[in-house]
Order: structure tokens, then sequence, then C-alpha cells
């Protein structure tokens, strides 16, 4: 089961800011989290296994509790290229959530259509544990082609090492790169990690964007480090925030309320936080737009 913890923590964030509702960032969007049930068949390779259940019914009451409005779900990697989960849960309220999807690089154009109406906003790449993709190669050269041509983000998880040689053909693209959990930098070289550094570096490039969340996943000290040198690179307008809920292999030790407190400690000016909660998002995910693709697959299969 779902730790009490996990779950009641982020309720009793509505005591903890009673006026974040009536604040300049009603609007909050939480830009990553997942959902699941421990019934659907996992992947055949994967980290880990759950034994609990992340329902989307959960997941819009964390958020009302901590006055939340909009969030986006990415695809787990435990459940692989089975959309199926999260595009039911996007249709439960079109209006306030999206989705990350994990795609196959040979999927049809078709099917990456299909995902966009169900409110799919990109793909996630998430590479722990797995080779750097050719993306010179002719097949995934395409597929991110058909990323772009929809409008869609390409998300990464993998470790800051690993950037220097990733970023490069993401960016060829033309699609929106999107960094997650603070870029990942090595634990043991911290904020000196090449890697980061890399990506301090690459804000330059106008379409990265780095997501302050799942800090402890590298450690909270090197996330308090790290969150002022990403701010000044990259300036509100291409940081997000997200719970990373449930906090998968966390549960234990982290909440939704705590990650949301976090924020503030990171980005002391409401200003900035404000338009990482809301305006960035806004934008990035497509909130302030139908939730149709223009995109013809007839001409790009």
């Amino acid at each position: 089961m779902m730790a009490r913890r996990t779950f009641l923590g982020s309720v009793s964030a509505t005591a903890v800011m009673p006026a974040f509702a009536q604040s300049a960032e009603a609007a909050a969007t939480d830009t990553h989290a997942h959902v699941f049930s421990r019934a659907l068949p996992l992947a055949e390779r994967r980290r880990y296994s759950v034994d609990y259940d992340a329902t989307p019914s959960a997941y819009l009451a964390m958020l009302a509790a901590n006055g939340m409005a909009r969030g986006v779900l990415v695809q787990p990697s435990f459940l692989g290229f089975d959309n199926a989960y999260l595009t039911a849960a996007l249709a439960l309220s079109p209006r306030s959530l999206r989705g990350i999807a994990a795609l196959d690089k040979d999927t049809p154009v078709s099917e990456m259509v299909r995902l966009a109406d169900a409110g799919i906003a990109g793909i996630r790449l998430n590479l722990i544990g797995h080779a750097d993709p050719d993306l010179a190669a002719t097949n995934w050269r395409r597929h991110l082609d058909h990323v772009a041509a929809l409008g869609w983000q390409i998300e990464v998880q993998c470790e800051a090492g690993r950037l220097p040689r990733l970023l490069p053909g993401l960016l060829d693209s033309g699609a929106p790169v999107v960094i997650d959990h603070f870029g990942r930098p090595d634990t043991a070289l911290g904020v000196d990690d090449p890697g980061f550094r890399h990506l301090l570096r690459s804000a330059d490039a106008g379409r990265i964007y780095v997501k302050l969340s799942g800090a402890y996943r590298v450690g909270t000290a090197l996330a308090d480090q790290a969150a002022p040198l990403l701010l000044k690179a990259f300036g509100p307008q291409r940081l997000l925030w997200g719970s990373d809920w449930p906090h998968t292999q966390f549960e234990a030790v982290a909440d939704a309320a705590s990650a949301r407190q976090a924020l503030a400690r990171w980005v002391p000016d409401p200003r900035d936080r404000a338009a990482i909660l809301s305006q960035t998002p806004t934008a990035l995910f497509g909130f302030d737009r139908p939730v149709r693709s223009s995109f013809s697959p007839e001409t790009s299969e």
C-alpha cells in the first residue's frame, strides 16, 4: 500500500499554506508526477516494481490540497510504452492535465497525433540504466522531427555527465528539451560535475528547460546548491517545478507539501515563483490552447 505519510502529508499542505489559493500563484502547475496501478502489466525491462496504486483521483486530490490548478503526468518507466492508463487519466480532467508519453522511436506519426489529441504534450526519454540512443540514426531523426512538428517537447532523464553527448542531437530536432530533476549531477562531484556545468552553459540555446523536482534523487543539499545556479543561468522563464508525486522509491521520506515548500527556498522572489509555477508551464505544455493536433499524418509517414 502507498505510504500513508506520503498522501496525508500532501493533504496537510492546506494548513501550511492557507493563502496559496488566493495568491498570484493560484494557477500553479505541477509539471512532474506519475499515476499507475499495481494491476497493470509491467515492462519486461525495468529497474523496480510497485506494490501500491497511485490513482488519478488521488493525484487530483493532492493538487487541490496543495492549491495547484494543473498537473503534468509523466509515463513511469516501469510501464514501458503502454500509455493507456496515462491517457485515460488525462481524459478525467482534459483542461487541467497534460501528459508526457514514452514511445518507441518507430511509433507511427498517426499514433502520435492520436496521443496529441488525448492531451499528450511530449515524449520522455528515461535513459537511466540504458545506453545513449543514436540520435543521428534515420529512425531517431524522423521520430524527433515528428515530435517537433507536433509542437511537443522532449523530456530527458539521465545523468548529467551524458548531457554533453545528448543535447546537440536533441536540440537539432527543433523541439524544446526538458531536463528532469536538476539535471541529475553526480552526488560525488556536486555542482562541479562537468555535465552539470555544460547544462548551465547550454542555457544560451534558448530551448532547454530544467525541472526543479525530485530533490531527494540528487540529495537535498546538492539540490539547494544547484537551484540558484540554474535560476541564474536559465531564469524563471525556463525553469519548471514538479512534485514528483508519488515519489517512487522515496515514498517513506518525501511528500508533495515539502516539495512545494522547497521552491520558496530555491526561488525567494514571488514573481519568479509565479513564472515557474504558472506562466512557463502554461505555454510549454499548451494549457493556453485546445487539446487538438493540427499536424497531418498523411504527409509525414
